[in-house]
C-alpha cells in the first residue's frame, strides 16, 4: 500500500514520536509499505510521522533500489556519534519542491534495532549519514528547516502559506 506524504503544517512531523514496542507481521508490512512509499516519492528516506503515523520508525535506502543490502530499517535509532562536517542540498518529501543547503555531519555512527527487534549499530558516511540525522530528526519533530537560519525558514513558511492559499499545498 503507498501511503500519501503528509506534508509541512499537519502537527504529526513536529511532535516526537512513540517508540516502537511490538515487532511483528504488522511492523514487517508497515516497513514494506514505507518503502513503497518512499520509492514512489522519489526519496531516499521516509519517517513513519511522514505517513502521519508517530512511531519511531524510517526506512533508508541511499542506492534507490539499486543495492538490496542498502535497504535499512531504523527502529527507535539514535545517534551515537557523529564526525566531521559536511555541507549539501537537502530536500524533504514532506517540504515538496524546496531545497537548503544544510551543514551536517559526515560520519555517523547510530544505534537502531531492526524489522525483528535485534539492536545493531552502523556507521554511514556523507548521504547516508545525512540520511540517518535527517530521518532521526523527523522521529523527534524536528525538520530541516528547523536547522535554518530564521530568515531563511520565515521566507519558506511565508512561501508556503501562498501555496495554501491558491490550493497547492
Amino acid at each position: 500500500m503507498i501511503y500519501p506524504i503528509v506534508k509541512y503544517g499537519d502537527p504529526v512531523l513536529e511532535t516526537p514520536a512513540a517508540p516502537v514496542t511490538e515487532f511483528g507481521d504488522k511492523l514487517k508490512k508497515l516497513v514494506e509499505d514505507m518503502f513503497e512509499s518512499m520509492y514512489e516519492a522519489q526519496g531516499v528516506g521516509l519517517a513513519a510521522p511522514q505517513i502521519g503515523i508517530s512511531l519511531k520508525l524510517s526506512v533508508i535506502d541511499t542506492s534507490f533500489k539499486e543495492d538490496p543490502e542498502a535497504k535499512l530499517v531504523l527502529a527507535n535509532p539514535e545517534i551515537l556519534s557523529v564526525e566531521g562536517k559536511q555541507s549539501g542540498g537537502e530536500g524533504c518529501l514532506s517540504i515538496p519542491d524546496f531545497r537548503e543547503t544544510l551543514p551536517r555531519g559526515k560520519k555517523v555512527t547510530i544505534r537502531a534495532q531492526d524489522i525483528n527487534g535485534n539492536w545493531y549499530e552502523k556507521t554511514g558516511e556523507d548521504l547516508l549519514a545525512r540520511a540517518f540525522q535527517h530521518e532521526i530528526d523527523h522521529l523527534n519533530g524536528t525538520l530541516y528547516i528547523h536547522h535554518l537560519s530564521s530568515l531563511k525558514r520565515d521566507m519558506m513558511r511565508r512561501k508556503i502559506k501562498r501555496l495554501i492559499r491558491q490550493g497547492e499545498w
